[in-house]
């Protein structure tokens, strides 16, 4: 009974609870980027947000890197803190700027993605990556 009155972590259940984390939110961000991937690939007239002037199809782009690409990249805990900056720039794009007027229950989503992502960011992807694992390969080669 002490674990849930304690203030400090437990290392392994701190690695598995990140593991589940990223895999879960990554697969979620798949379901988002992987329409838009199908969009882009279509062939038809884009319509997407023009972020900054940059153009629809360039927008649209940026948004398939970060929830698409950079989703796969955090299921695998492959370069993990660079995916999440494109991530959570996503969805700050989309929390403050696409929905800036909407209604919060619209702004909802993006702004729960964005504290998951920096969560992750701040903590890292954990043992059970493969960013841990070049780590361990790497400290392992030093003399």
């Amino acid at each position: 009974m002490s674990y849930f009155t304690s203030v400090k972590s437990n290392v392994y259940i701190v690695d598995l609870v990140l593991l589940l984390v990223r895999i879960f939110v990554g697969f979620a961000m798949l379901s988002h980027g992987y329409p838009k991937l199908q969009q882009l690939l279509s062939g038809e007239e884009i319509q997407f947000y023009n972020f900054m002037g940059i153009g629809e199809k360039a927008s649209l782009f940026c948004a398939v890197f970060a929830e698409f690409v950079c989703s796969i990249f955090l299921i695998l805990g492959l370069f993990s803190r660079i995916a999440l900056f494109f991530l959570a720039f996503t969805m700050v794009v989309a929390g403050f700027v696409i929905h800036s007027s909407d209604p919060f229950n619209k702004r909802e989503m993006s702004l729960l993605y964005l504290s998951i992502f920096l969560l992750l960011f701040a903590f890292g992807p954990g043992k059970y990556s493969v960013d841990a694992m070049i780590s361990r390969k790497r400290n392992s080669e030093k003399w």
